[in-house]
């Protein structure tokens, strides 16, 4: 890799650390090519990215960001997954993680928190940000669609009082 390559390089990985929710680092050494694919179309599925990366160049791209903290893990076989998802990647990589032990997740950075391999499990347990607008849209729509129960129900009581009373005055 030349010099010029290496620069557009370092300058990628430091827009991707720059604009990235999480990432998350791992040690990936005896994952196959096949499992390394099956992996990145996973990411790429819930709208992450899988990138390996010499450590020395990730490191320089590092310098000024919010995920400066993930510098530490940098040593040996290691990859980074990324994505504006604040728990897509993490949840992918804990996944990927428990059907194959050679994976192994270091730790990764959320903004400015570093996260330890138990903070990113819990970080992957969390719901996605799918699931969480669901949730709302479900909380908003409930209460409304009870307010238009509520607000109907006095005036379909109304009209049977007064069927009831015209019936009452038609038998009598």
């Amino acid at each position: 890799m030349d010099r010029t390559a290496k620069a557009d390089l370092v300058s990628t990985l430091n827009g991707v650390f720059d604009t990235s929710a999480v990432v998350v680092v791992a040690h990936y050494k005896g994952l196959t090519v096949a499992d390394m694919q099956k992996l990145r179309s996973q990411m790429k599925q819930a709208g992450a990215t899988v990138k390996v990366a010499k450590n020395r160049l990730a490191s320089i791209a590092l310098d000024g960001t919010d995920v400066a903290s993930i510098k530490p893990l940098l040593k040996g076989p290691t990859l980074l997954a990324y994505s504006s998802d604040p728990v897509a990647a993490a949840k992918v990589a804990v996944d990927f993680a428990k059907t194959n032990d050679k994976l192994v997740i270091l730790g990764g950075a959320m903004g400015t928190t570093a996260l330890n391999p138990d903070g990113v499990k819990a970080l992957a347990s969390l719901p996605s940000l799918d699931e969480l607008r669901a949730k709302l849209v479900g909380l908003i729509q409930a209460p409304a669609t009870k307010v238009a129960q509520v607000v109907n129900a006095p005036a379909a009581k109304l009209a049977r009082v007064f069927g009831a009373y015209a019936k009452k005055d038609e038998a009598a």
